[in-house]
């Protein structure tokens, strides 16, 4: 039985694996406006508010906004959607984001289907300036999963052997 448990495991994992590449690749088919109407929705079930989406065109650099309850206050926060499919995020795109919003917002969000390059990640959190969170395509699959959304859980049930504990006396 346990070579069966351990071929089970091994086996969740590499469905996992292969449905964490399906879901990124699901990601990167979406039009742009798609993946910034679902970068709010995943914002959303975060526990973000009042989230709207910015126009496609001159939007200033901002592809959507809302505000984050922490304790008594709220933060104005505001993100920013790459939907890239094989080059990374440099540095300049996340400087480019924290000047848009810098003075108007207390908080960036950056998601791409991409990567981040280790100059953006170095600059992502700086001394007195707004701070960007970034969130890559495997990061926003990982979140996804998190909060179950945009993908649905089966439930197979796996019994283990535990006869011992029929056995008690009390």
């Amino acid at each position: 039985i346990s070579s069966i448990n351990k071929q089970l495991t091994e086996l969740h994992f590499s469905y996992h694996q292969v449905l964490k590449t399906k879901i990124l690749h699901g990601l990167k088919s979406l039009t742009p406006a798609a993946f910034e109407m679902f970068s709010r929705n995943l914002l959303e079930v975060y526990g973000f508010h009042d989230m709207k989406v910015t126009q496609i065109s001159k939007d200033g650099g901002i592809d959507g906004f809302g505000k984050l309850k922490v304790g008594l206050a709220e933060m104005n926060i505001a993100f920013q959607c790459k939907k890239w499919n094989n080059s990374s995020i440099h540095r300049p795109e996340v400087d480019k984001f924290r000047g848009a919003i810098q003075g108007e917002f207390e908080m960036g969000i950056f998601f791409t289907t991409a990567k981040f390059a280790q100059g953006a990640k170095e600059v992502s959190f700086k001394r007195g300036a707004a701070p960007v969170v970034l969130i890559d395509g495997e990061g926003i699959v990982d979140l996804m999963i998190e909060k179950e959304l945009g993908v649905q859980k089966e439930s197979l049930p796996v019994y283990t052997y535990a006869l011992d504990l029929a056995l008690t006396e009390e």
